[in-house]
């Protein structure tokens, strides 16, 4: 069986469990379970601390799983590789000081950096040639400066919010765009071919729709034009030979619009409908 390491609280969480259960896996129903079987699919799920995950997995001990690349970094398990970006979570590392104290990371030299990441933190300054003094903190570092235990914090950044009402502004260069990924141990895995056809499905069919409307046969070029699909649109007769029934699949962005221009061109009874699962 594969042996699949999935995030049991926190951020990842929620959006991991319900991407396995869109794939087709049998999830746990308690959140006190730690351990599931599907049979049917051939797999062990194990739900652990998103942290311990890279470990688990870096060790043999298990095949794969979904954890943040942030994590995967900051632990350093090496024997752990990143396999597929799964499209959730996305966060932003960067700097943060009082304003005007600091513009770049060469000031950051024998400065004390606080950090709920400090392995991800000091591989990043030491790429740079900087050494500093990190502070390791669990959780919440915003404080830190003002407490007076570091003069600079490196943490996740989403608006910029939570760090000006702390006092503090974002400097120097992005440390690492991060993301849930699926990762993998070293060497062959049999089962994981699957597992990934089955998220990659997922992920097609959050961003995809399926488009069906009824067009003139002489705006068929044009209608195609603007949407031409993965492939190639499919172009049905009808029983007026004057008109075609087109299907197709497009980006659920921007699907409003393409409905309005579609009508403007004289398609009728646009319909979209959503994928559920997709294998490409």
């Amino acid at each position: 069986m594969l042996r699949i390491a999935v995030p049991n609280k926190g951020s990842l969480s929620e959006t991991a469990a319900e991407m396995l259960a869109e794939a087709g896996y049998t999830g746990r129903r308690d959140a006190k379970t730690l351990h599931v079987i599907d049979a049917d699919s051939d797999v062990e799920l194990f739900y652990l601390r998103p942290r311990d995950i890279a470990t688990y997995v870096a060790s043999g001990a298990l095949d794969v799983g979904i954890t943040g690349r942030d994590l995967l970094l900051d632990v350093r398990q090496h024997d752990a590789r990143e396999i597929e970006q799964l499209g959730f979570a996305r966060s932003t590392f960067r700097f943060a000081a009082p304003p005007g104290k600091y513009s770049s990371i060469e000031q950051l030299e024998g400065v004390r950096v606080a950090s709920a990441y400090p392995g991800l933190v000091d591989d990043f300054l030491h790429e740079h040639g900087v050494n500093a003094t990190l502070v390791p903190l669990d959780g919440a570092v915003e404080s830190a400066v003002q407490l007076g235990v570091a003069d600079v914090i490196a943490d996740v950044v989403e608006t910029g919010t939570t760090l000006r009402q702390a006092g503090l502004e974002i400097f120097g260069p992005v440390i690492i765009e991060s993301e849930a990924v699926l990762i993998s141990r070293p060497g062959d895995v049999p089962g994981t071919a699957r597992l990934l056809r089955r998220l990659r499905g997922v992920m097609v069919a959050r961003r995809y729709v399926l488009l069906d409307y009824d067009l003139p046969a002489d705006m068929v070029d044009k209608a195609t034009a603007l949407s031409p699909g993965r492939e190639s649109p499919t172009i049905s007769p009808l029983r007026d030979p004057a008109w075609v029934a087109v299907r197709v699949m497009i980006p659920r962005k921007g699907m409003n619009q393409l409905m309005d221009d579609l009508y403007a061109l004289g398609a009728r009874a646009i319909l979209v409908t959503a994928i559920h699962a997709a294998r490409l």
